[in-house]
This record gives structure tokens, C-alpha cells and sequence, in this order.
């Protein structure tokens, strides 16, 4: 597959403000939608304005489809990059109406050429009826549709969105990723989003790189970011889980205080050593036959489900994600046992580095 973007060792600092990326490095192949998650503060937004040309690097390389575009001593103009930007904040004009903000970047095609263009698009992003509209006269989700809209209008080589749903309620974000996402899709569109966000990340993008202090520490699809962490940062990040400390014994298994785990082939550990092990909510499993008791000292009611914080015998706690028809108070003592289907660890030896096994 050929690679849209390719981003090589990068390094940008503000002056008088230290680095804000350092050796920053990942490749986005055509076609698919690219995250960068990571905490307020970690470089995110910057990253984005190197690749549209608005910052120059002062280390690495930024290549769009080949093509350097950013180096030390030459940054490509952002309008010869043919990169898309949405921003955070819609950013459209108010005293133009719908039609006029799509087509604006289009003022050197014919006139019937981009009435065709911004018909196809409105009709792509949902507002086929929109075109006389002004800004004022949409909701939230539909001026993020019109600015979705007039960055694709000029078919950009890349899309970048910078936190586009952040100004949205939690219910409408999470219809908008996913609605987003089948427009990039269906138009083939190259893309790359920045969110602090984790359900949006892994809603919209094929693959997403989870960001600490100006680096990736892990490039990868959602799923293998949630099983298969690579480090403790991102381990704590992604999902929702707690660490408690176990013990490694032979034959691959490890001892818990809730019982045994077993099966961690490939797992640098040695017997006997005492390691971190990551339980996930959903690894550990209300069962009221089980001898092992969890006493619930928080519930949080999700729908489909609660989510209990458990406390065991020995003081520590972990959490439970339970059918909601088991209705629990706080102070009840219910039946537990482990379920864990992929082994996440970390050994003394190797604090920051994960150890994983199926």
C-alpha cells in the first residue's frame, strides 16, 4: 500500500519553551484514517500544524506521497501541500451561507463546475437542502458537517481534523465519529485526527498513535492498543483498569490474589519474580458461585451495564463491568473470578515495558 504521509524523526520546540515534539516518527497509508490521542500538552495540535506547513521542523522529515514537504531550512507553503484542515472551532464564515463556505476554496473552477462540487458534497456530508443556509441556522453537528464539507471540497491529498468534535455533547460526538468516518471512507479520504478522546479515536481511525510528552509510544490499531500496550503510560491510558501485583511461577503462570493466570508464552518473566499484572474491568467477572468475594465500595450505572469497584480481602481493588440487571449496594459482598483472555504485565526488571501473552 502506498503511504499518504510519512513523518521521519521530527523535532519542533518554541523558542524559550523547550521541545514540544522530539524524534517524532509514524507513516499513514492512503486511504486510511489516522489518530494521534494523547493528553492536553503532549504535541498533538503541533504535529498537525508541521504537516500543514504552518510550523517549520528544525529536525526530521515530512513527506506527503513521496514528496518532502518539511525539512530544517525548507517548509513547503501550506497551499502547496493540498492538505485540509477542519478546526476546532468550525471556523466558518457567518455572513456566507452554506454553499458559499463549501465552495470558497473553489474560485478557480467555472461556475458550474463548482455548483457540482458543492452539491456532491453537501449530499456527501448529509445537508442536500442546506445550500441557502447560514451558519446561525445550524446546530453544532451540522456546521462540523459544512466545515468537513468545505475541507474536502478541493480534494486535499490529506485531511487534517484537530479536535473536531470537542464542542459537541457526548451523545452527538459519538453519532458524529462514526458518521464522519463513513464519509471519509466512502470519498476514499486520507485523514488524520487529533483527540484527547479515546472513544472518538477508536470510533474513527484504523489506526491511532497514543502520544507521551512529544513521541508516539505506540502506533497500532485500537484493538492492539487496548490488548497489547506496549508501555505502562499507555497501558494506563487506554481503558479503564488497575494494576495489582502478582507473582510469576513455572509453567507460565502467574499467582494473584484472585487466583491463577496462566498461559503467557512469549512473556519475558521469570519464575518467581514478583511482577505488575493489569486487570481490565472486563477481566474480572461476577459469578455468584464463586468463594472469592469483592465488596463494592463504588457502582457506576452505564446503561447495559455498572461498572463496580470492588474491594478484596487484602485491601486492594479492582473493577467489574456487570449486566446491569445485577443491581448491587454499595457495602454487598458479591462472588468473583478471573477471566483474563490476554495477559498484560510488567516485570520489576522492566518497569515502563509491557509483557504480553494470550
Amino acid at each position: 500500500m502506498a503511504l499518504a504521509l510519512e513523518i521521519e524523526k521530527v523535532c519542533f520546540e518554541y523558542p524559550g519553551h523547550g521541545p514540544v515534539c522530539w524524534g517524532f516518527s509514524l507513516e499513514l497509508e492512503v486511504g486510511d484514517i489516522g489518530c494521534l490521542l494523547g493528553p492536553s500538552g503532549c504535541g498533538k495540535t503541533t504535529v498537525l500544524r508541521c504537516i500543514a506547513g504552518l510550523e517549520p521542523v528544525q529536525g526530521g522529515e515530512i513527506r506527503l506521497h513521496g514528496e518532502v514537504v518539511s525539512r530544517p531550512g525548507h517548509t513547503a507553503p501550506p497551499e502547496a501541500r493540498r492538505v485540509g484542515f477542519v478546526f476546532q472551532d468550525y471556523a466558518l464564515f457567518p455572513h456566507l451561507d452554506v454553499a458559499a463556505n463549501v465552495g470558497f476554496g473553489l474560485r478557480g473552477l467555472a461556475r458550474r463546475e463548482r455548483d457540482a462540487r458543492v452539491r456532491e458534497l453537501l449530499e456527501a456530508v448529509g445537508l442536500p437542502d442546506a445550500a441557502r443556509k447560514f451558519p446561525h441556522e445550524l446546530s453544532g453537528g451540522q456546521m462540523q458537517r459544512v466545515a468537513l464539507a468545505r475541507a474536502l471540497a478541493p480534494r486535499p491529498q490529506l485531511l487534517l481534523l484537530d479536535e473536531p468534535f470537542s464542542n459537541l455533547d457526548v451523545e452527538l460526538r459519538e453519532r458524529l465519529s462514526l458518521e464522519v468516518r463513513a464519509i471519509l471512507k466512502s470519498l476514499g479520504t486520507t485523514a488524520l485526527l487529533v483527540t484527547h478522546d479515546q472513544h472518538e479515536a477508536f470510533a474513527m481511525a484504523d489506526r491511532v498513535g497514543v502520544m507521551n510528552q512529544g513521541v508516539v509510544e505506540q502506533w497500532d490499531a485500537p484493538y492492539t492498543l487496548y490488548h497489547r500496550p506496549a508501555t505502562r503510560f499507555i497501558a494506563d491510558f487506554i481503558g479503564e483498569g488497575v494494576l495489582i501485583e502478582a507473582r510469576a511461577e513455572a509453567g507460565d503462570a502467574i499467582r494473584t490474589p484472585l487466583g491463577d493466570v496462566r498461559h503467557c508464552p512469549g512473556c519475558d518473566i521469570k519464575a518467581g519474580e514478583t511482577i505488575s499484572l493489569l486487570l481490565r474491568p472486563d477481566d474480572v467477572i461476577h459469578d455468584d458461585d464463586s468463594p472469592l468475594k469483592g465488596e463494592v465500595v463504588k457502582k457506576a450505572f452505564r446503561g447495559a451495564e455498572f461498572l463496580y469497584t470492588l474491594r478484596l480481602a487484602d485491601g486492594k481493588e479492582v473493577l467489574s463491568l456487570v449486566p446491569s440487571h445485577h443491581n448491587h449496594a454499595i457495602g454487598e459482598r458479591i462472588g468473583i473470578k478471573l477471566g483474563v483472555d490476554h495477559v498484560i504485565a510488567f516485570s520489576a526488571a522492566n518497569p515502563n515495558v509491557s509483557q504480553v501473552g494470550d
